[in-house]
């Protein structure tokens, strides 16, 4: 009787054995699951860094004029009254430029 009982329990683990590692849910889906879950944390990590950029700048812009006049100046090509602009062409002789030249500035012109 006894060994009846043993040879139960032991067909009764390695049934639940093979159910661990080969069916579904077994140990190959938990694997590929934390690979899964690895890669979206670290995406939402990037995205949340992106984020947090985002709203300093976006922050920055809503309070400091600072940073208003930095991205017209560099976006826009915006210069002061006063100002004198000089713009240095590093590129070599028959490369084309992306972007625009801003208008030339004479002295004692009104700003628009």
């Amino acid at each position: 009787m006894l060994r009846w009982v043993a040879l139960l329990l032991l067909a009764l683990l390695i049934g639940l054995q093979m159910k661990l590692w080969s069916a579904h849910g077994g140990m190959h889906e938990v694997d590929a699951m934390r690979v899964s879950i690895k890669k979206q944390v670290d995406e939402n990590t990037r995205l949340q860094q992106r984020n947090q950029a985002l709203a300093a700048d976006v922050a920055d812009l809503k309070h400091g004029d600072q940073a208003i006049e930095a991205r017209a100046r560099t976006g826009l090509g915006l210069i002061k009254s006063g100002e004198t602009f000089y713009q240095i062409d590093n590129q070599p002789a028959g490369a084309s430029s992306t972007l625009p030249l801003p208008p030339p500035v004479r002295p004692g012109a009104p700003q628009q």
